[in-house]
């Protein structure tokens, strides 16, 4: 269906600039400023950061100004490096996701152009295709065969036909068909954007962001008892209410991973960034973390496991002979057919650039959608009418009642068992086969009743030869303990034969076997099935939520309408640059080429970034609750308050300001072979042994301090803050690996960031900060008992995590 040029109205590219400006851009996405300030106020909203401020205030009414002036100044200090590395990462992402476009196709200036969806205006005549976005809200000026997925907005999986008239919805799309559509509303005025304002709609949250979420009530709830504790002892001892109750609060901050947020979005953003460079933009954050606990890959073959490029290996008939009729027809059912762009039209286009279809006038059409698996174009040639039909074998040959053979048509009966043989024999060399079907009518419009009774022609064969390292590529993900899925749309003749070149094992199972299957009988099967066949668009998805049930983490990797659903429904969604529309808008991740070294690439990062985001919850729930444990401890011994509140949160925000540099840290090769998933049990375990080491240490410490060094009260503090920072900074380079930290390289960043760490807090005391901190330079046998005491704690966790890991792992 083409538009009649007195019909190409359309805005002038003035007018669409002027109404820009008016109505803005066409997008739902909070402002930069507003998004700077809310990022900025979320630094804060920690109940005990809140309480911290209050306490704080409290005290400066109260006389002690400078105290009060110190504890705020950190909390703000710390609060701003939050922000400032979280406003990086985002400005990473923003940065990555302008590199992947999404372009509409409408009417300027009386021609058919391309722009990004964003610069789509209202009064813009928009022309829709399968495949497409439905851009805006808008009308319906002109239609043929128009049937929109309006699942987004409706609930409704089923597609719905669209007449002239009709409203149209941003935010759903075209399964098949074609449109033409004037645009009303764009932008947070559309239906779809008013209900992601009220719901703020987003995909459900990952395995790692609920254990995250998980984790910290458990950690606010622990931090909250010891709060209770430790305010309540030192309160009783008459150590000051004020005093109690901010030293109490510094602890609470300290067991809790503040950081947490912006570490882990510096984390994922440095992974974005690294996956950028290998030729993947990264458009939501979390599917990183994601790749890293995937073990099973879903993907089509063509274009991933084979070079992507179809071309016509011939055009045969009946009888196994190149047919130049087969050939004509093909071509002209590709030639004018106008719904749903894809390689084999494309190839057959190519392979027939001399064929003269000049004298064929196009009347109507029916365009492909993935029920019927076909495509019918009216053609008119003289006085004649023709109808021709392509498409899927099976789906072209339940509409043939005849066939042509030696110039004759005869009863499809006849030969059916030699069309079977052909289809059988080209399919099982791994060829894809289009079957070609015709009749003549007597009428100038078509409907799918017209699809019966039709001629069999022959066949387009089409090849996609494997690349030549698809085997290896297969195997390396196997390596990586990750099996592959092929799921595709092709017959299983040709999809037995692809598999077997690629030594994947089993039968396959097709579309209508799926169908035979309960549930409970599915999720068993899909186990050990590693082809699937003949499948629709529900099919897919059914399989992939199959797959999740039996307990895998699904990577689903898609290009086309017909992979939307299984999309969705998987813990990673991936496409291509190339893909139509909606396989993009559906996408985590779109790859600028497809290839799995690109996906093997991202898989790794994945799991370095997750398992960067497992250090930094190592260390910090680790350190700080054995740190925690021993001040509460020490509560009870010490006979004055064990450190000052402004000494606390000094100790938190130089720990949290070391910390930061673990996103760019090296991870030991071994420890991304296999998926790692988010285990809290893991996390607790490690937490109790580890911070029970450290509270041994700390105890240590303190006991020495009051009944061997017998030191003063300000040195003690002096001499536990220094032991407690350095415990903290140096045990960050041992529990960052599994190996003797000695035999496994950090990142240069992360040492230095140490090293300038440890440099700061030895000449702290040094400086009239410290003195404000009320910090102290010790004696030299105070120096070395620390020393000491830090070369055996290094030793101690050593054989811990050696002990640890030999039982319990990720």
């Amino acid at each position: 269906m083409e538009i009649e040029l007195s019909e190409r109205l359309g805005l002038s590219t003035k007018d669409a600039e002027e109404r820009l400006k008016k109505y803005g851009y066409n997008k739902i996405k909070e402002d930069r400023k507003f998004k700077d300030i809310k990022l900025l106020i979320n630094q804060f909203k920690s109940p005990y950061i809140l309480l911290l401020f209050f306490t704080a205030l409290l005290s400066a009414i109260l006389g002690e100004k400078i105290d009060a002036f110190i504890i705020i100044s950190i909390i703000l200090l710390g609060g701003l490096l939050d922000f400032w590395q979280e406003r990086g990462a985002y400005k990473t992402i923003e940065k990555l996701l302008s590199m992947v476009k999404t372009y509409v196709a409408v009417i300027r200036d009386g021609k058919e152009m391309e722009i990004p969806i964003e610069y789509v205006v209202p009064g813009d005549i928009v022309i829709l295709r399968a495949g497409d976005m439905i851009p805006a809200d808008g009308v319906i000026l002109k239609v043929k065969d128009l049937f929109v997925n309006e699942s987004l907005m409706t609930g409704e999986a089923y597609p719905v036909e669209k007449f002239e008239g009709s409203n149209l919805f941003m935010g759903t799309h075209v399964i098949s068909g074609f449109g033409v559509m004037e645009v009303i509303k764009t932008g947070k005025d559309t239906e779809y954007g008013k209900i992601v304002d009220r719901l703020r709609l987003g995909k459900g949250r990952t395995d790692f962001e609920r254990g995250l979420r998980r984790f910290g009530y458990t950690l606010l709830e622990i931090a909250t008892i010891l709060i209770i504790i430790v305010f309540a002892v030192n309160a009783y001892y008459n150590r000051g209410v004020i005093n109690s109750l901010l030293f109490a609060l510094s602890l609470g901050i300290g067991i809790t991973p503040v950081l947490l947020p912006a570490v882990i979005s510096v984390g994922l953003s440095y992974g974005a960034r690294y996956m950028a460079h290998k030729g993947a933009i990264v458009k939501r954050l979390a599917s990183i973390e994601n790749f890293g606990s995937m073990n099973v890959l879903c993907c089509d073959k063509t274009g991933t496991l084979t070079e992507g490029k179809m071309k016509v290996f011939a055009f045969k008939n009946i009888n196994d002979e190149d047919d130049e009729k087969t050939a004509l027809f093909s071509c002209i059912n590709s030639y004018f057919q106008t719904g749903y762009k894809n390689p084999i039209d494309e190839a057959i286009k190519e392979s027939l650039k001399s064929v003269n279809i000049s004298e064929f006038k196009k009347l109507d059409e029916l365009p492909y959608d993935f029920n019927r698996k076909r495509l019918s174009v009216l053609v008119k040639k003289d006085m004649q009418n023709l109808l021709i039909t392509k498409g899927a074998y099976s789906h072209v040959i339940e509409i043939c009642s005849y066939a042509e053979i030696d110039g004759k048509v005869v009863n499809i009966k006849e030969v059916i068992q030699k069309i079977e043989k052909l289809y059988t024999y080209y399919s099982g060399q791994g060829f894809k086969l289009i079957a070609v079907a015709y009749k003549q009518v007597d009428k100038d419009k078509i409907d799918f009743k017209d699809e019966n009774e039709e001629i069999f022609l022959g066949f387009v064969i089409l090849h996609d030869p494997l690349k030549e390292d698809a085997k290896d590529l297969i195997d390396r993900l196997l390596s990586l303990g990750i099996e592959l899925r092929i799921i595709t749309g092709d017959n299983k003749f040709v999809a037995q034969h692809i598999a077997e070149n690629l030594g994947l094992k089993g039968r396959v199972l097709s579309g209508d076997e799926i169908n035979k299957f309960s549930e409970d009988a599915l999720i068993k099967r899909v186990k050990d099935t590693f082809i699937f066949a003949e499948l629709s668009p529900l099919q897919k998805d059914r399989i992939v939520l199959a797959l999740r049930k039996a307990g895998y983490v699904i990577g689903y990797m898609g290009d086309g309408i017909n992979d939307v659903a299984a999309m969705r429904s998987a813990d990673v969604a991936i496409s291509v640059e190339n893909a139509v529309d909606v396989a993009k808008e559906s996408a985590d991740i779109v790859l600028l080429k497809s290839d799995l070294h690109t996906i093997i690439d991202s898989i790794l990062e994945g799991r370095k970034t997750f398992l960067n985001t497992m250090k930094y919850l190592f260390m910090q729930v680790s350190s700080n609750f054995g740190n925690v444990f021993s001040m509460t401890g020490a509560s009870f011994i010490v006979p004055f308050l064990p450190m000052l509140p402004k000494q606390v949160l000094t100790t938190n925000l130089l720990s949290d300001t070391a910390v930061m540099s673990i996103p760019s840290d090296n991870v030991d090769e071994d420890w991304i072979k296999s998926p790692k998933k988010w285990d809290i049990e893991f996390i607790k375990k490690f937490m109790i042994v580890f911070g029970l080491i450290s509270s041994i240490f700390d105890f240590i410490t303190f006991t020495s301090l009051l009944f061997i060094f017998k030191t003063s009260i300000e040195l003690f503090r002096s001499a536990w803050f220094l032991e407690s920072l350095l415990t903290q900074i140096f045990i960050l380079l041992v529990l960052r690996t599994k190996k003797f930290f000695l035999n496994s390289n950090p990142s240069i960043f992360l040492l230095l960031n140490t090293l300038a760490i440890s440099i700061i807090v030895f000449i702290l005391p040094f400086t009239p900060p410290g003195k404000l901190l009320e910090l102290k330079p010790l004696t030299i046998q105070l120096y070395i008992f620390i020393a000491i005491v830090i070369i055996f704690y290094i030793l101690t966790v050593e054989i811990g995590k050696k002990l640890f890991y030999k039982k319990y792992d990720l």
